[in-house]
């Protein structure tokens, strides 16, 4: 059984694109801009924010957060993310989810310049990934692929089963994998809460990415030997031995699923820094975009 090392391939992938800024930074004078815009005070979406800032200050990346407080009006919101739509500094704006409930997240994430949605959770985006075409891939799905092409797993006419319906993982995921294209070209099946027997779908997976946010869902007796597991889930489960008082999982059971698995993603350590280093690759791809046209 391999362990896919979603650290290692993360900063492989950061130190990439890092050396590709120096570059770019000389011959252009300027450098890629992110800016984040959290609403809210969850304490989670402030931990995250921190680190994308931090990793776009060790890539060399032009980075701002605005932090607004949870009762900030929908039109304020909208005002602030399209005054970034005309911000030549930026290449790239995310918008942290989820939102109060009171502001709309389909307005604020269609407000998004389609060239500047480097979540690529916009409905272009979106379109484009659906239809094959270039785009930004939302960086979850992406850095799952990404992983996939750096351990050489086989791909070609594979069946890959994605346990999860999410826009943000699941329906994504699903659609990038069933590309005619290099690193995808599989046949996808996508399971959820409707499946009457899930085990009959998971079985049979080659490739099996498990994201529904349930921990330890996925056990031993529902994948076959030689499946490739890419868990997704990053669960807080109570652990009194702990230090901060819980450990975090994933969706798959890893003790019992393991033994059977060719290739196996941790949890921490596999999917999760992926996302990151998949998000500063969007930007740079942004800020190349802007300059080549």
């Amino acid at each position: 059984m391999i362990i896919i090392d979603g650290k290692k391939v993360a900063e492989e992938i950061r130190e990439e694109i890092k050396k590709e800024i120096v570059v770019l930074k000389e011959k252009h004078g300027r450098v890629p801009g992110l800016v984040t815009i959290v609403a809210g005070n969850e304490s989670s979406s402030h931990i995250y924010v921190r680190s994308k800032i931090k990793a776009c200050e060790e890539l060399g990346i032009y980075s701002e957060a605005r932090f607004l407080d949870e009762n900030t009006p929908e039109d304020e919101l909208l005002r602030i993310v399209d005054s970034y739509n005309e911000d030549l500094r930026f290449n790239g704006i995310l918008v942290q989810l989820p939102l109060p409930k009171s502001i709309r997240e389909e307005k604020v994430i269609n407000l998004i310049k389609p060239e500047k949605d480097v979540d690529g959770f916009h409905p272009v985006s979106v379109g484009r990934l659906v239809a094959g075409s270039d785009t930004f891939f939302p960086c979850t799905p992406a850095g799952i692929q990404e992983l996939i092409k750096r351990y050489g797993i086989e791909t070609e006419g594979k069946h890959l089963v994605v346990v999860g319906r999410s826009n943000i993982v699941g329906k994504p995921i699903a659609n990038i994998m069933l590309q005619k294209k290099k690193f995808a070209n599989c046949i996808v099946t996508v399971c959820h809460s409707a499946a009457k027997d899930l085990k009959e779908y998971t079985r049979s997976a080659d490739i099996l990415i498990a994201a529904i946010g349930v921990p330890g869902f996925i056990t031993g007796n529902m994948v076959k030997d030689g499946v490739a597991i890419i868990d997704v889930g990053i669960n807080r489960v109570p652990d009194t031995s702990a230090k901060k008082g819980y450990r975090v999982v994933g969706d798959v059971d890893q003790a019992s699923t393991a033994p059977k698995a060719a290739y196996f993603t941790p949890v921490p350590g596999g999917v999760g820094p992926m996302t990151i280093a998949m998000l500063m690759k969007n930007t740079l791809k942004s800020f190349l975009l802007s300059i080549n046209n």
